[in-house]
């Protein structure tokens, strides 16, 4: 019951459908050249379907029935000769308005995917952190696809059909009116079954589109941790949860399936009967002598093809729900305009000393819970300061405040004197550099992953990759630099990634130098070459270390003990063995793994 209840909440209403069309429309708007084109070519296409009728009916009334004499364009071969005409024009008309409307709606397609793929790199941590990865590519992938299917296929098709409706209308209305109001009797019923149906269709999409986001999330979830489900023997287990999944979005796909296979029979039934209606009324009229058969031979043929965008209309109107839908959810990211960091304002600080002071920092991720607790420390440009506490102490919490990812409820953080909320983002980060325990690699090159696409210079780079010990690792590649990564490193050992992300850090010449962990994961050779990498990079640099290594953090200029968010002691590795405190209780519980926990 839940469940239903959060996708009840999550249907919009009308008004939500209108925006979604305004915002369409503005996305459209450096194409208006081409939609014109477009809409010039649908006139002409369909004012050729409207006269080839007519032009049939003259024949039929004039020349077969009425023996009028045959002479220049009173003819048949005349006749003929322009039908001929007449059919050319619309297909080659109809054959530039395809591709014309297709390069529009790419060239649409193409920047809302730019803008979706922009806002979500400016999405803050905490809203990432409540949000599945599965959401986001189900907007950046499907529901673009949707929006995309509906420009090119629906969108100048659903214009072309209500242009042609709206000709035949004209048209029949014109040649007789009475054998027009017959002709559309049926009208009245038809629509109000699309209207029964057409918001059942709205409110299945809504299940659709929300179950396909919990198996796009499910799948990526489970490609990720792949590896722990093959350990633990766990694929049964997960087998049986997507089978569940897939099962509610087969059924819902089912319903989606029937409501649609109704409306085209539907109306092939409506039509039959409105055109026995025409038959049987028309019939009685030409007994009469009030209208002529190719009067009647055309109104049929009328019917038949008003009655045509009208089925197409009811397919399409699926398509044109599920694109609106898609547009709701993706203007619902690209609207949060109130979340996202805005990187360039702010003072900027091109170059930073690495001064950095917490004053009395009260922080919670769900402003309930205190994961740091008025914590105040200061670090001095190019001193080395290393964290230690238990896990959830919020060590990490403090690295990510610094680079500006979260925002505290109390207190003040300082950049070199500066309030870090007041700061430059991307100047700030800039100036940052993080080695994370779990390394994330692109797949590339081992060279686009250390410059991750900024133009560092070849000498800045190689000296990057000599301070960090990666050299060894790139020489032991037939490709060198050029060698392929797969998604994440898979094919690199944890050591391998982890100086490469050593190396990714130092070409970018930050100021401050985060360790988070960085040596948890790898052997005790690779540590030394770490060691080797972090003497060569905290020289001249605000350095922060997060470790379980001793090694790694005994010679920080100052070690700063965390529990339950709040610091219990502070100095350096021989004051605090000397006080004989919390640290040297850790450092002695693990002296013999030579880790600190």
């Amino acid at each position: 019951m839940k469940f239903m209840r959060n996708k009840a909440r999550s249907i919009p209403n009308t008004a939500g459908s209108v925006n979604s069309l305004r915002e369409l429309l503005k996305i459209s708007s450096p194409q208006k050249s081409k939609l014109l084109l477009a809409c010039v070519c649908v006139v002409i296409v369909n004012t050729a379907v409207i006269y080839k009728p007519i032009i049939l009916k003259f024949v039929i009334d004039d020349l077969f029935i009425g023996q009028k004499a045959q002479t220049g364009f009173y003819s048949l071969t005349s006749i003929g000769i322009i039908y001929l005409l007449v059919s050319l024009t619309g297909s080659l008309f109809g054959y530039i308005q395809v591709n014309v409307i297709n390069a529009a709606g790419q060239q649409m397609i193409k920047a809302l995917r730019e803008r979706v793929f922009q806002t979500i790199q400016l999405l803050p941590l905490h809203y990432l952190d409540k949000t599945s990865s599965g959401r986001l590519i189900t907007r950046a992938t499907n529901d673009i696809s949707e929006i995309s299917d509906m420009y090119t296929d629906v969108l100048m098709n659903l214009f072309n059909d209500i242009f042609l409706l709206t000709g035949i209308l004209y048209a029949m209305i014109h040649l007789n009116l009475e054998l027009a109001l017959v002709a559309l009797a049926v009208i009245p019923p038809m629509a109000a079954l699309v209207t029964v149906i057409k918001n059942k269709v709205r409110r299945n999409f809504f299940t659709v589109k929300h179950i396909i986001g919990k198996i796009n999330s499910f799948m990526a979830e489970n490609i990720s941790g792949m590896k722990i489900i093959q350990i633990f023997n766990a694929e049964k287990e997960k087998e049986q949860e997507f089978k569940k999944l897939n099962q509610e979005y087969f059924q819902s796909t089912m319903i989606q399936v029937r409501l649609n296979s109704f409306l085209r029979p539907a109306s092939e039934v409506f039509q039959s009967l409105s055109v026995a209606i025409l038959i049987w009324y028309g019939m009685g009229q030409i007994s009469n002598h009030h209208i002529q058969i190719g009067l009647l031979y055309a109104f049929t043929t009328y019917v038949k093809q008003f009655f045509n965008p009208i089925a197409d209309l009811s397919e399409r109107y699926t398509s044109i729900q599920s694109a609106l839908v898609s547009t709701e959810r993706i203007f619902d990211l690209l609207n949060r305009k109130d979340i996202l960091e805005d990187l360039d304002s702010g003072i900027p600080m091109d170059e930073i000393k690495g001064d950095i002071e917490f004053k009395n920092v009260w922080f919670s991720y769900d402003n309930e819970n205190w994961i740091l607790k008025d914590v105040s420390f200061k670090i001095s440009p190019g001193q080395s300061v290393a964290f230690v506490g238990e896990t959830g102490s919020g060590k990490t919490t403090i690295i990510s405040l610094i680079s500006g990812f979260y925002k505290i409820q109390k207190g003040e953080i300082l950049i070199d004197g500066f309030n870090l909320n007041h700061l430059n983002l991307r100047d700030l980060r800039k100036n940052i550099s993080v080695v994370l325990q779990d390394v994330f690699l692109f797949s590339g090159t081992i060279k686009s992953n250390i410059t991750l696409g900024n133009p560092i210079d070849e000498r800045t780079l190689s000296e990057a990759i000599q301070y960090s010990c990666c050299d060894s690792v790139i020489d032991s590649f037939p490709n060198g630099m050029e060698e392929p990564v797969m998604e994440r490193g898979a094919t690199l050992s944890a050591g391998q990634r982890q100086l490469i992300s050593f190396a990714r850090a130092i070409a970018h010449n930050p100021r401050i130098f985060i360790l988070d962990e960085a040596t948890a994961n790898i052997d005790t050779n690779t540590e030394k070459l770490i060691q080797k990498a972090i003497e060569n990079t905290v020289k001249n640099r605000t350095t922060l270390i997060i470790a379980h290594r001793l090694s790694t953090i005994k010679n920080a200029d100052n070690i700063i003990v965390l529990k339950n968010g709040t610091i219990i002691e502070m100095g350096n590795h021989s004051k605090l063995l000397q006080n004989n405190g919390y640290y040297a209780e850790l450092v002695s519980e693990n002296s013999l793994t030579n880790k600190v926990s």
